[in-house]
């Protein structure tokens, strides 16, 4: 049993002899740790465990793309306020004696915690609960609407107080009608997985022109802040589409604390952030649009249990008022539409 037991401790020894050994001589990143969360706006520091003390030089790169190049083992530091939000790549190439070697790591680089709010019903109107309810937008006292399904896809003007088309317009039964948003004197309403989004004249629903879509292959959600269209595609990506032509200039992702948003869907432009539904969630994300970052979430679970079906019901459609300061909301197939106040938590 003694024999035993000293070649077990000797097997030991020499197994955590190897592995230091074997560590040892590993080009590898020691700091941060692969997958670690990282605050947006942390200085990150990056240090490599070195085989060899002697190097020619260390390339750093994050996503693929060069931010430092060394000559000795020294750490680095990265701001994380010049990458984004999300998942970062990291890798250190390392030249030496004629040989090259690689390490890799990554981190996720989130938010600060979201202000979470209830909500406080301030007036209640009613509203058609045929309507599939895919956009909504308010402007200078009438609601004008996009009402999606195919064969029964049709863009509206409504009267607030009473919830009854004061005009509207079918789209074709091959599309399914989703957000839309005002332009100037036109409103632009996407479709669904046709990738083409139609433009109509705001005063008599004539259509006057169309554009196909760009990466984003699906239609979600659609608003405007005065310069450039913004759209969802039910990832947790936005895009900024130019204003006149509807071409995609660019896009962000979309995280919170917990990492991406995804489901993106109905929007509206409110005082420099996006408000956003949440795909089968009674919830309303906050977003800053410049960075990505889920500043605020409104949980809605409760405001309304009127006769609701199973499926196809969802909280979907946000209108404002800016002249009033008036947030509206409603959804697919509800007979209201509740004019609200956020409560902080």
């Amino acid at each position: 049993m003694k024999n035993k037991s000293a070649v077990g401790l000797l097997v030991a020894v020499l197994i955590t002899v190897v592995g230091c050994k074997t560590q040892k001589g590993k080009l590898e990143f020691v700091q941060p740790d692969s997958g670690k969360r990282i605050a947006y706006g942390e200085q990150v520091k990056l240090t490599l465990n070195f085989p060899n003390a002697a190097v020619d030089s260390v390339v750093y790169s994050i996503d693929g793309n060069v931010f430092e190049t060394k000559r000795d083992t020294g750490s680095v530091v990265f701001d994380t306020k010049s990458y984004g939000l999300g998942d970062r790549s990291l890798s250190a190439k390392v030249y030496a004696a004629g040989k090259e070697d690689i390490a890799y790591s990554n981190v996720m680089v989130l938010p600060p915690n979201a202000q979470n709010f209830g909500f406080e019903v301030v007036n209640t109107f009613p509203h058609d609960d045929q309507s599939f309810t895919q956009g909504l937008q308010y402007q200078n006292g009438v609601m004008y609407e996009s009402s999606g399904r195919y064969e029964k896809s049709q863009l509206k003007k409504v009267d607030l107080q009473t919830g009854k088309a004061l005009q509207s317009v079918a789209l074709d039964n091959k599309y399914f009608a989703e957000g839309m948003t005002i332009v100037d004197d036109k409103i632009v309403l996407l479709t669904w997985m046709e990738n083409v989004a139609f433009i109509y004249n705001k005063e008599n629903l004539k259509q006057v022109g169309s554009f196909g879509y760009g990466s984003s292959k699906e239609g979600w959600g659609l608003t405007y802040d005065g310069e450039r269209m913004i759209k969802s595609d039910g990832t947790n990506r936005l895009y900024f589409l130019n204003a006149k032509t509807g071409a995609e200039e660019s896009s962000i992702a979309v995280y919170d604390e917990n990492g991406a948003v995804d489901q993106l869907n109905e929007l509206e432009y409110i005082d420099g952030k996006v408000y956003a539904n949440v795909y089968q969630q009674e919830v309303i994300v906050i977003i800053d649009p410049k960075t990505g970052a889920v500043e605020g979430r409104i949980n809605l679970v409760g405001m309304y249990n009127e006769n609701r079906k199973p499926v196809d019901n969802e909280l979907n459609g946000i209108a404002y008022d800016h002249q009033a300061k008036r947030l509206f909301v409603t959804g697919k197939l509800w007979s209201k539409l509740f004019e609200i106040k956020l409560v902080a938590r």
